[in-house]
């Protein structure tokens, strides 16, 4: 299923044993466009401090009830490593944040088991010496970020370019609750086409210049002027999705 992330953005995160806050961004990298993070508000009973979970440890979307379950308590969201979310994250923290829970990162060799299913025999095990921990994190926040960690929250707005000019900018983005991958950004054309939205495939994107804040397209203005409209009231079915790839490899001149 397909949520766009400015719907579920500011669910809410139920633990096992209470509410531990609600979702305030998403992290993805943009070499894989899969959601890797989510920051999480943890609200007034930890003083609006931030926390990071990985996506793959929520379980299936409550849209009635507009929240995500977690196999976490909240104590030990409170004994988590302090993780400054305004700055770039670091593979080191990332690291340091899956050693607190247990639990294989996404990049190592081991197999991680997320989700509301099985956990394969992984329970966690936070980290006992919390001085320590949090000397390593303050550490490991002075080193570079992930280069190809991305904040969702960020990137709406950014110019979207077409090979030959400008066609509008990037409104949301639809997520797959399966896998928390990115589907498609969601495209507000008004300033060129009035009252027309498009969806854009990651696999259309040739280019992120993140410093001018642009996204640079491999096809045409006019590909995708003529491509099929979304609105909020879209069904985005597989049906959908197959009609959409039929139409981007169909006789599709070269870019310019």
């Amino acid at each position: 299923m397909l949520n766009n992330a400015s719907a579920i953005n500011g669910y809410a995160i139920e633990g096992t044993d209470g509410r531990i806050g609600s979702v305030n961004d998403f992290l993805f990298d943009d070499s894989s466009w899969l959601v890797r993070w989510l920051v999480v508000e943890t609200g007034s009973w930890l003083s609006g401090r931030k926390v990071l979970l990985p996506a793959a440890m929520l379980g299936h979307i409550d849209a009635k009830r507009q929240e995500f379950s977690v196999r976490l308590t909240m104590q030990e969201i409170k004994d988590s490593p302090d993780i400054d979310t305004e700055q770039p994250v670091s593979r080191q923290m990332e690291r340091y944040v899956y050693d607190y829970y247990g639990w294989s990162p996404y990049w190592g060799t081991g197999i991680y088991v997320g989700g509301f299913g099985d956990m394969g025999g992984m329970t966690a095990s936070p980290f006992n010496d919390t001085t320590r921990y949090q000397d390593e994190v303050s550490h490991a926040q002075k080193a570079d970020g992930d280069p190809h960690l991305r904040s969702v929250d960020a990137v709406i707005g950014y110019h979207i370019h077409a090979s030959d000019g400008e066609i509008g900018h990037v409104e949301d983005f639809l997520l797959q609750e399966a896998d928390w991958s990115i589907h498609f950004l969601v495209v507000d054309t008004k300033n060129w086409w009035p009252a027309k939205k498009v969806l854009i495939s990651p696999k259309l994107v040739r280019k992120i210049n993140w410093a001018a804040e642009m996204v640079k397209l491999s096809v045409s203005r006019q590909r995708v002027k003529d491509s099929p409209e979304y609105s909020h009231g879209t069904r985005v079915d597989r049906a959908f999705e197959r009609a959409f790839h039929n139409y981007y490899t169909a006789d599709q001149p070269p870019a310019l």
